[in-house]
């Protein structure tokens, strides 16, 4: 079995990233949160992938997250590649999360002309800012289907840098393991998932001048609340094995939340790289 190492364009996702950026809530802007969603659907759909809306209900409103399913018919163990695609009120959203959702649809590109062996679903889920509603339904339907589940990836926030002695902060207790500068992407796991982040990580360092930290939490990550903020936590809540990859969000960037969450501020090189190692772990995992 071998893996597929993909060049990765960072005009392409540039592309991407500027049919995603801007303010998608579904309070204060509904009109483009449901713009980004027909772009994700048609996205997905252009790719010749089996497409389907899994609607929930919010405050008497129904939203959905968007599924894609690559790979053989058959039902599990399936891999799972998601990110949120909804923001925070007055904020674009370029690194929270347009970055994973381009990464996200780069991925789905090249994945789904490969031949893999195991069950793919490309995830855009909607209000995970609201506590990871979306991700969060869409785990319980799979845990009631009793669906096997080998591995969850959610790309939270994967395109800032900041090569700055100083600029990379943590949770207390962790900076005396870490780079200081916030130049690494890095990928979080639970005891649950070690085999997996051990696998998803090594696969990610195969990719040339993309430096990768790991972190394994105990349980599922109560100790660090802030390890828990994407759409992997309901995985983890519910037994399966998920990691997340990111650039660190709000220990990193100066932007979070904020107007200034622009595309400009990203490292489109860094998103390539990054992207390019997460279609390598995929396509190990899933097996070519």
């Amino acid at each position: 079995m071998t893996a597929f190492l993909p060049t990765i364009s960072a005009a392409e996702l540039k592309k991407r990233l500027q049919h995603i950026t801007g303010e998608r809530n579904p309070f204060s802007s509904p009109r483009h949160l449901a713009q980004v969603e027909n772009y994700i659907e048609r996205e997905f759909a252009s790719y010749r992938l089996s497409v389907e809306s899994d609607t929930f209900t919010h405050l008497g409103r129904s939203y959905r997250n968007i599924i894609a399913r690559a790979g053989p018919e058959r039902s599990g163990p399936l891999i799972i590649l998601g990110a949120h695609f909804d923001s925070v009120e007055g904020t674009p959203g370029a690194d929270d999360n347009a970055s994973g959702v381009a990464v996200l649809l780069e991925a789905a590109r090249i994945l789904s002309g490969l031949r893999l062996r195991s069950p793919v679903l490309f995830c855009a889920f909607n209000l995970e800012e609201l506590n990871m509603i979306g991700s969060a339904h869409f785990a319980k339907k799979l845990k009631t289907a009793g669906a096997k589940v080998r591995a969850m990836v959610s790309l939270e926030m994967v395109g800032f840098t900041d090569s700055k002695p100083g600029s990379q902060k943590y949770p207390m207790g962790l900076r005396w393991f870490y780079p200081d500068h916030g130049s690494f992407i890095g990928v979080i796991g639970n005891w649950r998932s070690t085999a997996l982040l051990r696998q998803f990580s090594h696969s990610m360092r195969q990719v040339r001048g993309l430096p990768v930290e790991t972190l394994t939490v105990l349980g599922n990550g109560f100790l660090i609340p802030q390890v828990r903020l994407s759409d992997h936590a309901p995985f983890w809540d519910l037994g399966y094995p998920a990691l997340m990859i990111t650039d660190t969000s709000f220990f990193r960037n100066p932007h979070y939340h904020g107007a200034s969450d622009t595309a400009d501020t990203l490292d489109l090189d860094f998103m390539a790289k990054v992207c390019q190692g997460v279609i390598y772990a995929v396509s190990y995992i899933a097996g070519l």
